[in-house]
This record gives C-alpha cells, structure tokens and sequence, in this order.
C-alpha cells in the first residue's frame, strides 16, 4: 500500500547527549537555518526539556512513546510523525518514520538511539538538505540521514 505524503523533506539526527545537540542546533542557526523548522525529541529529563525552552522560547509537548517512553519534544517533524491518526505513541518512532520518508530500519536506529538518551533533532530541510547533514556529521550527529522516500510511503 502507497500512501501520499506532503511532509517535504526532513534530515534527521541523534547526538549522545544535550551537549552536543546544543552545539548543532546552534550551528544551524548560524548557518541560516530558521528554529520554525527544526524539531527536538528527547527521553524526557530536565535537561532535554530544558533545551527545547531554550531553542524554542516555550516548553516542549509531553509524549508517552513506544519504546522510548516519557519524552519531549516541539517542532514540525512531531506533527508529521502524528499522522493522520494521531497514533505515534502507539507506533513509536519506529512506525511512524516511514511517513517523513525514511525506511522502517532507519526508525528503529533513531528509536533506540533516543530510547537510550539520545537527542534526536531534525531540520524541515529541502532545499539545503545536504547542509544540514553536514552540520549534523561536524557535530556528532549519529545515523544521520535525509528522508528520501519523498512523497511514498
């Protein structure tokens, strides 16, 4: 079954722990790359809730995630993720990628990563893809990688 999904394009990665994603999400900004499309998902602890505050200005929505459990998170790929049925707690991370474009194994990696403490950040990214995952690489963004099932699912 093929399902059409207007999502564009997303480049995903995990880092070890805040600090490290601190250093990227700032990286982007220096480079250009707007906060409205970036995207911060974490096993929810205080220092991944306070991350989001301070990237985003407001705190990040609370989600109960298969696999990964109690996390937070705030930006465009949650939305995406969501689906039309709402269901990404149920379907976790591992389910639910293959609607941004990524294959089922690439979901698992991002699950698991994040399930162990791992900061995944993400970056609504078509145009500049290639920048973003090279940000991504420079600052120890594991299993980085762009979504390139666009448009089937």
């Amino acid at each position: 079954m093929t399902i059409d999904t207007n999502t564009g394009l997303f480049t995903v990665a995990v880092f070890q722990d805040v600090a490290w994603a601190a250093k990227a999400l700032e990286a982007l900004k220096q480079a250009g790359f707007s906060h409205d499309g970036t995207t911060i998902l974490a096993k929810a602890t205080d220092d991944a809730a306070a991350l989001i505050e301070k990237t985003f200005g407001r705190p990040g929505d609370r989600l109960e995630l298969a696999v990964v459990g109690a996390a937070v998170a705030h930006g465009p790929l949650v939305a995406a993720l969501q689906g039309p049925l709402g269901d990404l707690a149920t379907i976790g991370l591992a389910g639910a990628m293959r609607r941004v474009g990524f294959q089922a194994h690439d979901g698992r990696i991002f699950e698991t990563l994040t399930a162990r403490g791992g900061i995944l950040v993400a970056v609504h990214s078509e145009p500049r893809a290639a920048d973003a995952i090279a940000l991504f690489h420079s600052y120890g963004g594991g299993n980085a990688a762009i979504g390139a099932w666009s448009g089937r699912v």
